[in-house]
């Protein structure tokens, strides 16, 4: 079994790739050309360099570095990343219950140092007591059984690890709109207590929150913005090199991964100025506190 607080094969599974695509071009191959060599397509090229294969073969490791003309070293710190990538995660067991892209996401959360979270309308995941996560997961399947309700919560839960374990806690920005205080989810017995859940967690050292009140309007330039996670990555020690940012994006029916370096600054940007709108960690901690309060019968 796979502790929660081990990252999962997708970060292991994304450094291969991103090691493997920057020896085939240091080597001057083009993809079509390092499919050729490696008799596969170059579709299966381009998988395997992003990331997307759930295991790679240490057959096809040893290859495409012996192409590349990589040393014997650089060969087997490839093959033992690659052996990194079958690692089952604990997650696995839930992903016919997952919307399409989120069990990568899992993957990368499970690694990241560093989250930073706009959530403008519903508590994010992370902070979810158990009776809202029961409550914000209700409506969406209607088709499911109790059962597959309860796993779901339980995969909500257990994310959950990354901030509170002992050893090496995430470290996590959230910030959220009012709005996210004033939605009713479930009964306002549920939002208080998961108000005041909140406000507790807001007090550990690796957690900060921040409220974006109604007052602030549209921070920034005025257009309104979506939920969205900015993941950074830690340092590497074993010469893969760090893991560029990611920022990952839900809406209504699906997911979508922002990679590109120009796409995370944009969204860097919209965090600060979102940032320098909000209130400071005390004044929105009293907020969360003070609505709660109004919830109470």
């Amino acid at each position: 079994m796979v502790r929660e607080d081990q990252p999962d094969s997708t970060l292991p599974r994304r450094q291969l790739g991103r090691a493997l695509r920057e020896a085939r071009e240091g080597a001057g191959f083009t993809l079509e050309q390092a499919a050729r060599e490696m008799e596969m397509g170059k579709t299966s090229v381009i998988r395997v360099e992003k990331g997307h294969n759930d295991k790679v073969k240490m057959r096809d490791v040893e290859g495409f570095g012996r192409v590349y003309g990589l040393s014997e070293q650089r060969i087997e710190e490839l093959k033992s990343l690659a052996q990194e990538t079958a690692t089952k995660s604990w997650w696995q067991g839930y992903r016919h219950l997952m919307r399409s892209g989120y069990g990568t996401y899992l993957g990368l959360e499970s690694g990241a140092s560093r989250l930073t979270v706009y959530q403008p309308v519903i508590v994010p995941g992370l902070l979810q007591s158990i009776d809202y996560a029961r409550a914000i997961e209700r409506p969406f399947l209607p088709g499911d059984t109790p059962a597959d309700l309860e796993r779901r919560v339980e995969v909500r839960l257990r994310r959950t690890a990354i901030l509170t374990r002992q050893h090496n806690p995430i470290v996590a920005d959230f910030i959220l709109h009012e709005c996210v205080l004033h939605t009713v989810i479930g009964s306002r017995e549920i939002m208080a207590a998961q108000l005041r859940h909140m406000a507790d967690m807001s007090t550990r050292p690796n957690i900060t929150m921040r409220i974006l009140p109604f007052a602030a309007g549209l921070p920034g330039n005025a257009t309104p913005v979506l939920p969205y996670i900015i993941l950074d990555f830690p340092i590497d020690s074993r010469s893969f090199g760090t893991e560029p940012p990611v920022v990952y994006t839900e809406h209504t029916i699906g997911t979508m991964f922002f990679e590109d370096q120009a796409d995370v600054d944009r969204y860097r940007e919209i965090d600060n100025d979102i940032r320098c709108a909000t209130l400071d960690e005390q004044a929105s901690r009293d907020l969360l506190r003070q609505v709660a309060r109004r919830y109470d019968p």
